[in-house]
């Protein structure tokens, strides 16, 4: 028999309740609150692709299915009202969560993607002009690469030809200041980067650019990593856009977060037009944001996870978790150096001091990136093998088209990460 089921709120908690949880949490007690990870000896060493979700996030999901199921604002009773203060008292979090100074400018959608292309559609078609550049990271996750070149495709039909302009990765797996100094012109509108790189951990965050960035040129960061594991602060990054990925950040999938700037707001159109997003066919009233952007009915549970998972989150520390991973990234990196044949993609094994994020990326001599996932998912290790969303084209050298990536979070400890460093060890020997 398995563990006795456990007790679930009979409805859903008022986000009132959610704010009278303990005002902190050791990473210690961590594991107990992700049911997932009970009794069981399997390592889930792959959080940069989606993090367990912890019970306060289980109860809130279920939770508006079980009872006052209801569209929220859609209606005048007290089911739909009450459920439209809950989401609006989740956006309030949220905007505080990120740093946000007005909650007009948080943005729900479906995820990171989601809000990728929002941006791609909503400010670049309305926006950009013929001769336009947009400065982006090839290297970067599909999300942040794709939709601009899908805006550039839709352009050009329309007779606008835009420019998308790549730019290189140092060694640190860090976006390279100097070429994007150098490649900023009179015609850039966009500079679009990863906050934390999905592959290489590494964190960008273009302060060395601050003052020699003309006005006109907005900033976009992807912070779908960053979001659940350091402190994300977007008016200190200087952000126009801002993007966020619920299910990353231990809150359940379906819900995004665009963070987009008032100076912005201006310059935007409608993204999914109909619902509450746009005025009477014809009719060129403006929505105010957020609605401007949030057409349709939205992934209400989700959106009611993505408020627990910031609850659990803050009750941790964004700072305690950050140096938690930090710690699980330096043990990680002196395991496998000690072990012949690997070999580390860009990113913290090269940073001349301890650092890292709980991502890392490498290869081992002899066996495939896919045959060694494969070998450690037998051993009972949970990673991600391939080019992890890189975009085929824009992967760079062979040696970066494939890896072993190892991501981790709080819920993971020093034992599993010297487990892992070992298993890696006895396939080396095995196949050197």
């Amino acid at each position: 028999m398995g563990p006795p089921a456990r007790a679930s709120h009979p409805i859903p908690v008022p986000i009132r309740a959610h704010a009278a949880a303990p005002a902190h949490r050791s990473i210690d007690a961590a594991r107990a609150l992700f049911p997932a990870l009970e009794d069981t000896r399997e390592v889930y060493l792959d959080s940069a692709a989606t993090t367990q979700k912890p019970w306060p996030v289980i109860d809130a999901a279920t939770g508006y299915h079980r009872a006052r199921t209801a569209n929220a604002g859609r209606g005048s009773y007290r089911w739909s009202t009450e459920l439209a203060g809950r989401i609006a008292e989740i956006r309030g979090r949220t905007a505080r969560f990120i740093g946000a100074g007005h909650t007009d400018e948080v943005v729900f959608t479906g995820g990171a993607t989601a809000a990728l292309n929002a941006v791609a559609l909503s400010w670049g078609l309305a926006a950009l002009d013929d001769g336009d550049h947009i400065l982006f990271n090839p290297r970067d996750h599909a999300a942040n690469v794709l939709p601009w070149h899908h805006l550039r495709a839709i352009m050009a039909r329309f007779g606008r030809n835009i420019e998308l302009v790549p730019y290189r990765v140092t060694e640190l797996g860090e976006a390279d200041i100097a070429d994007i100094a150098h490649k900023i012109g009179p015609r850039t509108r966009l500079i679009t980067t990863s906050h934390l790189h999905h592959v290489y951990g590494a964190v960008t965050t273009l302060e060395e650019l601050r003052g020699r960035i003309p006005s006109r040129v907005l900033l976009c960061f992807d912070c779908s990593q960053s979001g659940g594991h350091l402190p994300v602060d977007v008016v200190e990054l200087g952000a126009d856009f801002a993007v966020f990925a619920a299910h990353k950040m231990f809150g359940a999938p379906g819900a995004g977060v665009l963070y987009c700037r008032r100076r912005v707001h201006d310059q935007l159109i409608p993204f999914l037009p109909g619902g509450t997003s746009g005025g009477r066919a014809g009719d060129d009233a403006r929505v105010a944001m957020p609605g401007l952007l949030e057409g349709g009915t939205p992934d209400i549970p989700a959106l009611l996870a993505l408020g627990a998972a910031i609850d659990v989150l803050d009750s941790f520390g964004m700072s305690a978790i950050a140096e938690h991973n930090r710690d699980l990234t330096a043990r990680l990196l002196d395991g496998l150096r000690t072990v012949p044949g690997v070999r580390f993609l860009p990113g913290p094994a090269y940073a001349p001091c301890a650092t890292g994020y709980g991502i890392v990326s490498f290869t081992l001599d002899g066996i495939s990136a896919d045959d060694l996932g494969f070998v450690l998912a037998e051993s009972g290790f949970m990673v991600r093998t391939g080019a992890h969303c890189v975009p085929a084209d824009t992967a760079g050298s062979a040696s970066d088209a494939e890896s072993v990536r190892v991501s981790t979070q709080i819920y993971n400890t020093h034992t599993e990460i010297d487990r892992f460093t070992d298993c890696v060890r006895q396939v080396a020997e095995e196949v050197l």
